[in-house]
């Protein structure tokens, strides 16, 4: 029996290549890289900016999570390796892992077994600093605020309707609600205040959608932080930040450049909450891709009725890419689970359960067949326990709809583990399509948010709570209806109810409330309680991980 490897086991035996090798491959000389020790660097962007994009753009989704997990972006990892195996030019593109979920349920962020992205620990903790950067950008406009009103409020800012939270990019409940500003007049004005973690500031998504830093600059000023005792809007240029913070962010911009196990090059950068933000890295990163490589492979969170939705009808726009193919990622064991079938017992044939399961997956098939005009392969993520059954099962089911299956292996096998699905991928890039947005920008914001809701969940109509209505009718009047939509979402369900799995009929969503991101350009729809500071779990990753005297890091993964 072959012996057991961790992920970080595996990574830390891997043999990386100097990142000019990796960087060399795709065309970028040693001129274009700004060196973060011997196996990462950032890239000069501008010495690309006259470059026209060239390759052909592959969304990497899957069905909704699940706690028997799905690999996306193991498969993801495991595609752009299998593509450049097969003598063709790929490059990856993955957002950054957060300290938060490292530290607190997943324990690492950066693919699996042989098809990971490294160096893996400095891709999961301190990284470059980008999330340090936004950070500090962030907290430098909470601070720029709140001195603005200390030292005489000329905007009329009332406290009480202060919207922009300091973040800290740690899971820590304690800080969701906070009072400050206690302590007499010299300390502020005290009023209620509170804590996101860092992913879910909206200066992380309006950096992950700029298309370069005076792009970066304009958004940021354009944000709204508060509003006044007239309930007129203050944005962060009102209080004169945007310049600040934008130089916060100047170096963080320029996208990560590392390599997978088998030394191909990927870019890791940024990364955007996939509920009240569009989840999917840099679009600076992804343009570059496009540029350098013949195909560019990005993941977008969660499941595809969020992450694919959102990359398509938001980042697909605000960046004028074009999609050739999509992989839909799913794992017998998870569509187990949403037939029914309790965690303990996925590893064991169950085929009417996988029949009860898999209308979740064929209905974002369908979804991204017909409401967006894209071609689909489906990627079955393989584990030991899957039977031939079970395999022929999904790929009967799926061939119904005109969509073929490959078996990847990546997780056991690397790229050569994943040449099927390349050679699939590869199939449907060479064939046109008609890709389409699910909603006009052009459209009210409320019958956007109606046609998500009908055609991507396949709910009978949305229900807007009186509060929701109002923001609604208020932001078309601030001029922010041409906006696209934002949905928060909880990601294990179509549905706003996390218990109704698989593919549920005969239901409505209610919408409760709405912001807007004007810096990030998109409405964020709030349908359930959506967390931006989460917590720790009762045993946390954090208490498995140890540093050795030698420098060392041991159990991240």
């Amino acid at each position: 029996m072959a012996e057991y490897k961790s992920d970080i086991e595996i990574a830390q035996e891997a043999r990386m290549l100097p990142i000019s090798e990796v960087a060399a491959k795709v065309g970028l000389s040693e001129d274009m890289l700004e060196h973060y020790g011997k196996t990462k660097a950032k890239v000069d962007i501008h010495a690309l900016s006259d470059r026209p994009r060239r390759g052909k753009l592959v969304l990497v989704t899957a069905i909704n999570p699940t706690p028997a997990g799905e690999g996306k972006t193991t498969t993801s990892v495991g595609l752009a390796d299998a593509l450049n195996a097969m003598g063709k030019q790929a490059m990856l593109c993955l957002r950054e892992p957060s300290l938060g979920p490292v530290f607190g349920i997943k324990g690492g962020a950066a693919g699996g077994g042989y098809a990971q992205v490294v160096p893996m620990e400095d891709i999961n903790l301190h990284f470059t600093g980008d999330f340090h950067a936004i950070g500090a950008a962030n907290n430098l406009c909470a601070a720029m605020l709140d001195n603005h009103i200390k030292q005489g409020n000329a905007l009329g800012i009332d406290p009480r309707r202060i919207v922009w939270k300091r973040v800290v990019d740690m899971n820590d409940r304690q800080l969701r609600q906070v009072v400050d500003g206690l302590g007499g007049i010299a300390n502020g004005m005290p009023r209620e205040d509170g804590f996101d973690i860092t992913v879910a500031s909206e200066v992380m998504a309006a950096f992950c959608l700029a298309s370069d830093l005076m792009d970066l600059r304009d958004r940021l000023g354009r944000m709204v932080i508060a509003y006044t005792y007239d309930r007129e809007p203050v944005t962060v240029a009102d209080i004169n930040a945007q310049g600040a913070m934008a130089a916060l962010l100047k170096d963080a911009i320029k996208p990560n450049l590392v390599q997978t196990l088998e030394g191909n090059p990927a870019f890791v950068h940024g990364g955007p909450f996939a509920n009240i933000a569009h989840g999917c890295n840099s679009l600076e990163a992804t343009d570059c891709a496009l540029k350098l490589a013949d195909y560019a492979v990005t993941e977008a969170g969660f499941g595809a009725d969020l992450g694919a939705e959102k990359f398509l009808d938001i980042v697909c726009r605000a960046g004028e890419l074009t999609p050739s193919a999509v992989v839909l990622v799913a794992t017998v064991r998870a569509l187990k689970y949403n037939g029914g079938v309790p965690k303990t017992e996925l590893t064991s044939e169950n085929l009417e359960a996988l029949e009860a399961g898999i209308p979740n997956l064929l209905r974002h098939v369908s979804n991204i067949k017909d409401v967006w005009g894209l071609p689909v392969v489906v990627a079955i993520n393989a584990f030991p326990t899957d039977t031939a059954a079970e395999l022929a099962l999904v790929e009967e089911e799926c061939h119904e709809l005109g969509v073929n299956v490959a078996l990847s292996e990546v997780w056991a096998k690397g790229g050569e583990g994943g040449r099927a699905l390349a050679e699939e991928v590869v199939r449907l890039c060479e064939q046109s399509n008609d890709f389409a947005f699910a909603y006009e920008l052009d459209q009210p914001l409320k019958a956007k948010i109606e046609a998500i809701a009908k055609k991507v969940y396949h709910a009978d109509g949305v229900v807007f709570e009186p509060k929701a209505s109002r923001m609604l009718k208020q932001l078309e009047e601030q001029g922010f209806g041409g906006l696209p939509i934002c949905m928060a979402k909880t990601q294990y369900s179509f549905t706003d109810d996390q218990t109704r799995l698989g593919a549920p009929e005969g239901f409505t969503i209610t919408v409760r409330d709405v912001r807007v991101s004007a810096g990030a350009g998109f409405v964020v729809v709030l349908t359930g309680s959506i967390m931006t500071m989460p917590g720790l779990p009762k045993v946390p990753a954090a208490e498995k991980i140890d540093v050795t005297a030698d420098g060392r890091i041991v159990g991240l993964f």
